[in-house]
């Protein structure tokens, strides 16, 4: 059995280092989104289907049902794959469940990205700024300052173009994608960090009901509960995990 841990934006493999470090298990996989960690793939347009699609591949390859984890976006790919194609899951856990729910929207950093020339004004700044100022942003989001500056200096052009791609196709996720996420047949856990500054929990908890999944609450920590308290995040999987 394979864990397959998926990170979102603007992060790499590494966001989840931490927390591995707790788990007892070693069956762990932590894909790259394409163009995150490397060049944009050619002909890879991005998009949120693109990136599902991807992650589907991904686990197609692995050959056998997984536990699958996603956080942010790759939380949303998450909820995608598992409405599409559950028999590929074991169980999944999403943090961004609340995409799915009736009163999703995004937040104020996502409709600036969606946003032509806004979106460019903005990583054209942020790729020309030092390491330590592009950091500033994510620690006021709730990210630790030491993974905050290994976040930083991992942004690149290539990540940069696809996010805004991603977003911008993005812009009625909940019409395209919300719907097909009921009933899912495999065990899910949708995390709600009570101090998430970019997702809703209650649209979050609505859509977990809809999916027929449990509710994890995160008392006191935020959107990046793995680097906040990563023993926390790593028993809460595996309480999860030994109960599928």
């Amino acid at each position: 059995m394979t864990a397959v841990l998926v990170h979102g934006v603007p992060e790499t493999p590494a966001l989840w280092d931490h927390l591995i470090g707790h788990l007892s298990r070693t069956d762990i996989v932590t894909p790259a989104l394409p163009g995150f960690t490397t060049d944009r793939p050619k002909g890879f347009g991005a998009t949120m289907d693109d990136y599902a699609a991807w992650l589907i591949a991904e686990l197609e390859a692995i050959g056998e049902p997984v536990d699958l984890v996603g956080h942010d976006w790759g939380g949303g790919f998450t909820v995608r794959v598992v409405s599409l194609r559950p028999d590929l899951v074991r169980s999944w856990v999403t943090d961004a469940a609340g995409l799915a729910d009736i009163n999703f929207e995004w937040h104020s950093f996502a409709k600036i990205w969606q946003t032509p020339d806004e979106g460019e004004a903005f990583w054209q700044g942020m790729l020309a700024a030092p390491p330590s100022d592009r950091a500033a942003g994510l620690v006021g989001g709730g990210m630790p300052q030491a993974d905050a500056l290994v976040a930083a200096e991992a942004l690149n052009p290539s990540m940069a173009s696809c996010i805004l791609d991603l977003y911008r196709s993005a812009t009625k996720v909940l019409d395209a994608w919300g719907g097909d996420f009921v009933d899912i047949p495999k065990p899910g856990m949708v995390i709600v960090p009570s101090d998430d500054a970019f997702l809703d929990g209650e649209g979050a908890r609505r859509a977990a009901a809809k999916a027929g999944a449990r509710v994890t609450e995160l008392a006191g920590l935020g959107h990046w509960w793995m680097l906040q308290d990563p023993l926390r995040g790593a028993e809460i999987l595996e309480g999860f995990w030994s109960n599928v």
